[in-house]
C-alpha cells in the first residue's frame, strides 16, 4: 500500500512515516500544498494523511482540488481544529475521516485499516501483482505507485494475463484474444513482441514468466 503524507512539520512527518513503514506501508511526504499537488497528479496512492494547516495553503483546498479533478484517493485529515463545524466542512468536501491532533497511533493505524479495507471493497475493478496494479475502469496501469504508458493493445494483454494469474496461456490463446482474423493468428511471434515490449515497460523481474514450449503466466 503506497501512502502520502501531507504535514508540513519535518518532525512529525518522518515520526508519522516511521511507524507507518513499520506497519509495511509505502510512504512519501510532502510538506506543502505545491509539493502534494505534485506527488498526486504523478503518483498512484492508495491513501492521502492530509494536514490542515500547509505554508503555501490549507488541507481543505487540497481536498476539495482532489475530488473536482475526480481523484478518489482515500483521504483522511488530521487537524488540531476540534470544531464540529471543521469536521463537518472536511466530510462535505469529500473526505472519508477526520483525527484530532493529538492522536493515538493506534487509533490512526486502526482508522488507516478501516479506510484501506473498505476502499478495497469498492475497488474490483483493479487487477494486481506484487508491485503491478491494473484498474480496469480507468485503464491506467501503475508499477511501484507509478503511472505506466501502454498501448492499448499491450494493456489488453497484461490484463488478460492479471486475469489468469498463476495459469499458464499459450501463445495461441493470447493469440487469440489479441487478434481479430486468421491470417493475424498465423503471426506467432505477435505476442512474444507485445510481451518482450511489457516486460521493458513494467521492469519487474519475474513478473511475466515463460514457459519454455508452450506460453507465459504472471506470477504474485
Amino acid at each position: 500500500m503506497y501512502l502520502l503524507i501531507v504535514e508540513d512539520e519535518k518532525t512529525v512527518a518522518h515520526q508519522l512515516k516511521e511507524m507507518l513503514e513499520q506497519e509495511q506501508y509505502h510512504c512519501d511526504i510532502a510538506y506543502t500544498y505545491r509539493d502534494a499537488l505534485e506527488l498526486s497528479d504523478n503518483k498512484h496512492y492508495d491513501l492521502i494523511l492530509l494536514d490542515w494547516n500547509l505554508p503555501d495553503g490549507d488541507g481543505l483546498s487540497f481536498l476539495k482540488l482532489l475530488r473536482e479533478e475526480e481523484n478518489a484517493t482515500p483521504v483522511l485529515m488530521l487537524s488540531a481544529n476540534t470544531e464540529v463545524d471543521d469536521r463537518v466542512q472536511v466530510l462535505d468536501a469529500g473526505g472519508d475521516d477526520y483525527l484530532c491532533k493529538p492522536y493515538s497511533n493506534l487509533e490512526l493505524l486502526a482508522r488507516i485499516r478501516a479506510l484501506l479495507r473498505r476502499e478495497g471493497t469498492q475497488k474490483n475493478t483493479l487487477l494486481s501483482s506484487g508491485e503491478l496494479t491494473l484498474d480496469t475502469k480507468s485503464r491506467e496501469v501503475f508499477v511501484k505507485g507509478e503511472v505506466l504508458s501502454l498501448s492499448p493493445t499491450e494493456f489488453d494483454l497484461l490484463e488478460l494475463l492479471l486475469q489468469n494469474k498463476n495459469i499458464v496461456l499459450t501463445r495461441y490463446q493470447l493469440n487469440e484474444y489479441l487478434c481479430q482474423d486468421y491470417n493475424s493468428l498465423k503471426l506467432s511471434n505477435i505476442v512474444d513482441v507485445h510481451i518482450k515490449n511489457l516486460r521493458k515497460k513494467i521492469g519487474l523481474d519475474e513478473c511475466i514468466v515463460t514457459v519454455r514450449g508452450v506460453g507465459y503466466k504472471i506470477t504474485g
